[in-house]
């Protein structure tokens, strides 16, 4: 496993700390924090919380830094290495050409349009980069699936001669056959977004089908032995919530490994088709999140909104108990050690773990 380098390193392992932390009020420390000097937060909402981590108390948050794309703040670096990549099985192309996405989150992984190119890169890449793994992703068709099948024998070959390299897979929707032969290839974890709303099935995701499609997926992947982690997408009904909370029931009534939540981020979209979901209610629904799924991992995924709104939103995913939280923004750091959080780095996927954890406050990237 290869760690980040914490340039500030954490002082919040020590457990006079936590308690010193935990007596002050949170709002009070976050005007401290020089990243957040011009945030605002809704005192009630961190009063909430707060009061939520003296009944549990908050444990160990790790920072995940995947080699996606080029990252650095000044509390946390990335690494040099492409240590876990993004593929996508039809480069930069999809069917559905979404609404709050258009395509534009594949243009940034590396192209696999053949099982061949697979092979090749990951090979050349666990040669000259030690790659520990890798997203295997892609565009869908008209019926939210995408066909990975003939990509499976390159997948069990590489399992075979490299058992420790892990794998993650965009599932989209896929029936009980489909689960199966994916999880017989040697797929580590297994990724979906579960939509809780009709409406934006048809009107964002240009989809004729039902959530319990989603549900249905959700279960044939949860039969595996597959890590399966959904991810719930916060405002992607056009940027007001709809749907998020029945999506979160949906996830908690699986036996699901963890869950990944996601800001929309109408960057992607056209021209004012979205709203940018407002700071408070996003950490609203990390705070139910928390609630209705207290014993599975929630982790912070890697899209959302720029600038002050991810600065002010990470530090609601920090104070919320949240487990995870990928490219953390300035000032996440920070905000940790307010609170009396100790925190990891890794340089994957947020829902997938290579190696062991870290020490406590951060570790230097391996050369």
């Amino acid at each position: 496993m290869e760690w980040g380098t914490a340039k500030n390193p954490a002082a919040t392992t020590v457990p006079e700390a936590a308690a010193a932390a935990n007596e002050a009020g949170w709002i009070d420390r976050l005007s401290a924090i020089e990243p957040l000097e011009d945030a605002l937060f809704d005192t009630g909402l961190v009063a909430a919380m707060q009061s939520d981590a003296r009944a549990r108390p908050l444990g160990t948050i790790r920072f995940s830094t995947p080699t996606f794309r080029e990252y650095e703040t000044s509390e946390l670096t990335g690494c040099s290495k492409n240590a876990f990549p993004a593929f996508s099985v039809t480069g930069g192309a999809c069917a559905l050409d979404c609404d709050h996405c258009r395509g534009k989150i594949l243009e940034p992984m590396i192209p696999a349009t053949s099982p061949e190119m697979l092979d090749a890169k990951v090979r050349d890449l666990i040669l000259l980069q030690d790659l520990k793994g890798f997203l295997l992703s892609g565009g869908s068709n008209r019926r939210n699936e995408i066909k990975y099948e003939k990509y499976y024998p390159v997948i069990e070959k590489l399992k075979r001669d490299f058992p420790d390299l892990k794998i993650a897979i965009h599932s989209a929707l896929l029936d009980e056959p489909r689960a199966r032969l994916m999880a017989s290839a040697g797929v580590d974890t297994a990724m979906m977004d579960v939509i809780g709303a009709e409406e934006t099935i048809r009107d964002v995701y240009h989809l004729d089908r039902p959530v319990e499609d989603f549900e249905a997926t959700l279960a044939a992947l949860c039969a595996t032995d597959m890590e399966v982690v959904p991810h719930v997408l916060i405002g992607l009904h056009y940027g007001r919530l709809l749907g998020e909370e029945r999506a979160l029931d949906v996830c908690a009534r699986h036996d699901i490994h963890s869950l990944v939540l996601v800001v929309i981020m109408p960057y992607y979209a056209k021209d004012g088709t979205f709203l940018t979901p407002d700071t408070a209610d996003v950490g609203r629904i990390f705070r139910t999140t928390r609630a209705r799924l207290p014993d599975r991992p929630v982790n912070l995924g890697c899209a959302r909104p720029p600038g002050m709104h991810k600065r002010v939103t990470d530090a609601y995913a920090v104070m919320a108990g949240l487990d995870g939280i990928a490219y953390p923004a300035d000032g996440a750091v920070a905000v940790a050690q307010a609170i009396g959080r100790p925190y990891t780095q890794a340089h994957a996927c947020c829902a997938i773990k290579v190696g062991g954890l870290a020490a406590k406050g951060g570790a230097s990237c391996a050369a």
